[in-house]
């Protein structure tokens, strides 16, 4: 199977790669075969039925954090008609005895822009009860101009699960800058400013950044304010992969609150996490404290996370940013000079103004696992840390991870072990908080994301939050793990009409045996599904069936508030 690849300034090009990725990928798209029929869903092609679906006999919980019920659930024309005693037929009726009923998980930091056009069925990301996914700090896989034309391509060839997006603000600062590190100009802004206003006319949900990543990093804090200020007209958000995680957390925390203050907007902080040893139970409680006092002082303000000790990124940001000024070539050029690499090794010990030292946030080498070589002749390496690496090669760490990066053909992948397990729970309390994947959907069910990452988050990470944090160490109740994944979401969003089980609402569905409920993926087996997902529903149309793609694309284009016809003006 052919894999797109990304560079290490993936999240600034994504839009040329990921257009010419998906020409070259068109025809990898995989329909899934139907389900064999269940025991316990039956089909009446009766014309007298009343519904669609009806859901029977289940423990429903509506989303917005109650206490379940026993109730029936009837569907008609892809909407919740009736929740409780459901006396009508429906010409496919599914027996959920002893099974929760659940508004359908939505993932609030997703990465499957670019994989949609070219594999619509997103089954990883079904499969884990997700039925809402939110591109995020990549922003769109096309330019500002071309997003209508996206959206369309999507909902004419059909999508298995909903899906909006944000803007990258990088994605408006490339055109107009390049890879260059330096400042805009007033007018260079004003430009700026213009695409972002296209993106968000488009159906952009808001604006986003990556601000570890170059050319992200170059931007200052007032860059970011100027361009935002272009998404407040239509009610958009900004949302920030922060400028750091580790021992800089709160500043970086609130530099995205101050962002969101200046520009009149909500803010998001994506994948909030302490990844700092020394820092462990310790930060994360003045990030609570940080967030909740700008929200009481009238600043919209909330964090999406995921749930695993390790996050996953390209290798190369274990270099510091200036070095990556210009592009993939202009990088490659540097570390092949012995003077600049020597320079490059000092700064991981003293620091690099713009940079983030993700090596110090991972403990060291020892932290940082190779999980995608991008080249055959390093695939040998994979699952090993980079110490190990630097042992078998004989080389020092940095140079072994230096040498890989620079000889891939596209973004070398990394896991780094670098979050203690004592602030997921924290984090997980604050009732402003969300799920978030940081995950894209695979090209094919038993893939790698789009991305590239063999994480174990791609194929288990909302599963996890019931089966571990709910059931096995009781950090929070079922019904507030579903809120932070239906009600509240969909209400931070302002997706109308979704996230709980209400007469009217979309029927996003997904329906569990929590028992049976397990996230099989790990860091050794990172794209196994889980297990307890009996049905998921997306606008009331049966899209997973006992752990099967049915091959439906019943998913709807989620555009912001400020989405006009045709992109067009106001």
């Amino acid at each position: 199977m052919r894999t797109c690849s990304w560079s290490p300034m993936a999240f600034a090009l994504m839009a040329v790669q990921a257009t010419a990725c998906a020409a070259g990928g068109a025809s990898q798209a995989t329909q899934a075969p139907a389900p064999t029929t269940s025991p316990i869903i039956s089909t009446s092609t009766s014309a007298a039925s009343d519904y669609d679906i009806v859901i029977r006999n289940g423990r429903v919980l509506d989303g917005a954090g109650n206490p379940w019920i026993r109730a029936d659930v009837g569907i008609r024309n892809g909407r919740f008609a009736r929740v409780g005693i459901v006396t009508g037929r429906g010409r496919q009726e599914i027996d959920a005895r002893d099974r929760y009923v659940s508004p359908g998980w939505i993932d609030m930091m997703d990465q499957s822009g670019a994989v949609l056009p070219r594999n619509p069925l997103a089954e990883n990301k079904l499969r884990m009860g997700v039925t809402t996914a939110i591109g995020g700090e990549g922003g769109t896989p096309v330019a500002a101009a071309a997003i209508p034309a996206y959206f369309r391509g999507l909902e004419q060839s059909g999508i298995s699960i909903n899906f909006g997006s944000y803007f990258s603000e990088t994605q408006a600062r490339v055109p107009v800058l390049g890879m260059s590190a330096r400042a805009p100009t007033p007018d260079e802004l004003v430009r700026m400013r213009a695409i972002m206003d296209t993106a968000m006319r488009g159906g952009a949900m808001g604006m986003t950044t990556a601000l570890i990543y170059p050319p992200s990093s170059y931007a200052t804090t007032a860059e970011l304010a100027e361009v935002a200020k272009a998404v407040a007209p239509y009610g958009g958000l900004y949302a920030s992969h922060i400028r750091g995680e580790g021992k800089d957390v709160v500043e970086a925390v609130r530099e995205a609150i101050e962002v969101g203050e200046r520009a009149g907007i909500p803010v998001e902080v994506f994948h909030l996490k302490v990844a700092h040893r020394p820092a462990w139970g310790v930060l994360m409680s003045v990030v609570r404290d940080t967030v909740e006092a700008a929200r009481a002082r009238g600043v919209d303000v909330a964090a999406a996370m995921y749930v695993y000790t390790a996050g996953g990124t390209g290798l190369g940001a274990t270099i510091p940013s200036w070095a990556h000024e210009g592009g993939t070539d202009s990088l490659k050029r540097r570390l092949a000079d012995p003077a600049i690499r020597a320079r490059l090794k000092r700064e991981i010990d003293t620091g690099s103004p713009g940079w983030w030292n993700i090596i110090e946030a991972a403990g060291g080498w020892d932290g940082v696992v190779l999980v995608n070589a991008r080249n055959p002749a390093n695939a040998k390496y994979e699952r090993k840390s980079v110490a190990q690496i630097a042992r078998e090669t004989g080389k020092s760490p940095a140079d072994a991870a230096w040498d890989i990066v620079a000889a891939g053909s596209g973004r070398v992948m990394g896991i780094y072990h670098m979050m203690g397990e004592a602030d997921i729970e924290t984090a997980l309390r604050f009732p402003w908080m969300s799920i978030g994947s940081d995950a894209g959907a695979a090209l094919a069910a038993g893939d790698a994301d789009g991305l590239g990452l063999p994480h174990p988050r791609s194929y288990g990470n909302h599963v996890r939050v019931i089966a571990r944090y709910v059931k096995e160490r009781h950090v929070i109740s079922l019904e507030e793990a579903v809120r932070k994944m239906t009600s509240w979401p969909a209400t931070r969003m302002r997706l109308a009409n979704r996230g709980s089980v209400k007469e009217g609402n979309w029927a996003d569905v997904t329906i569990f045996d929590l028992e049976t409920l397990k996230d099989n993926a790990t860091y050794d087996e990172p794209t196994l599904s889980p297990t307890g997902i009996d049905w998921v529903l997306v606008n009331g149309v049966v899209v997973i069936d006992h752990g099967r793609h049915t091959g439906a694309k019943p998913g709807q284009v989620l555009r912001g508030a400020g989405a006009r016809p045709n992109g067009g003006g106001a």
